[in-house]
């Protein structure tokens, strides 16, 4: 398995991760997220969203470990190095292994920010504290305790204790791009030494994840082009710099807010040389699954398209 695909047809596929899945109850009309979690987990059966205290025990990891416990870190990678293994017939580089265990970790995390963004205009303002997974062989749980949240003057729910009002869509899109980056930093801090990735990299490993877990759900809903309009715009350049306040300048755009790379990545690039159609969405970052099998490589795995 690759940690990811760019291919929408018949679907971006989500991460290959966990295997049991219960119902998941209708969620209560005013708790943040939940309409959202709720309507996905009924749709696919890789990612089941829970809303309620994080969990420990019985195969429950706390997101929070992730960021202050090494031993969990490497137990994670552990699962990703036993599936490789049994995949592969050999074992993946431990680095490899890693890169895995971080997609798989982030892809259905992020949606958690993503998809009451995309659907309800809405930013849960979630701590790694407030966030626990399980994995199994083909899905993966999430429980989620949902608290404050950013949203638009105009939402209903914009007065109570909860909400963080912001003026406008580009504040709102600002503010999902804060919010999530500071519940992934200390994460890809902790991944570093074992993908053996620097902070640029894991960034663009980031950003990866963050745009194909929110495309994966626009094609369920049945939005998978507006998912990729409304990622083009999340994430693209800022304005060019004015070279007179940034000498050297030129014509350069500004990068898009830090720390996610810029450009969703849905730009078609050029035909291959051997005429192939170009890919859907060309990646930030490279999975390095053809270490393990070259035949698996992504279709739009940046040592392919941006050559």
């Amino acid at each position: 398995m690759t940690a990811s695909s760019t291919r929408p047809d018949p679907r971006p596929h989500a991460p290959r991760t966990t295997g049991a899945r219960t119902p998941v109850p209708a969620p209560g009309p005013t708790t943040p997220g939940a309409p959202s979690y709720h309507r996905l987990s009924g749709l696919t059966t890789v990612l089941t969203v829970r809303c309620g205290p994080p969990r420990r025990g019985d195969g429950w990891l706390p997101a929070a470990d992730l960021a202050t416990r090494p031993e969990a870190v490497r137990e994670l990678i552990a699962h990703d190095a036993r599936q490789g293994l049994a995949r592969y017939g050999r074992p993946l580089r431990p680095d490899v292994a890693a890169g895995f265990g971080l997609h798989r970790f982030v892809w259905p995390v992020s949606l958690l920010f993503t998809l009451p963004w995309f659907l309800e205009r809405r930013v849960p303002l979630l701590a790694p504290a407030d966030v626990a997974l399980r994995r199994h062989p083909e899905a993966v749980e999430l429980a989620v305790r949902p608290a404050e949240f950013g949203c638009l003057p105009e939402d209903p729910a914009a007065g109570s204790e909860q909400a963080r009002t912001v003026p406008d869509e580009p504040a709102l899109a600002a503010a999902l791009r804060s919010a999530l980056g500071a519940f992934l930093a200390p994460v890809l801090t902790a991944f570093g030494p074992e993908a053996r990735r620097g902070p640029r990299v894991l960034w663009a490993m980031a950003t990866d994840a963050v745009v194909e877990g929110l495309w994966y759900a626009g094609g369920l809903l049945g939005e998978r082009e507006r998912a990729r309009v409304e990622l083009s715009a999340l994430l693209a350049p800022g304005e060019p710099l004015d070279p007179a306040r940034t000498p050297g300048a030129g014509d350069r755009p500004a990068p898009a807010p830090a720390p996610f790379t810029p450009g969703a990545g849905f730009a078609p690039p050029a035909p291959g040389d051997d005429g192939a159609p170009a890919p859907d969405r060309s990646r930030a970052s490279c999975c390095l699954v053809y270490t393990a099998d070259p035949r698996d490589m992504c279709a739009g795995c940046p040592r392919v398209t941006r050559r």
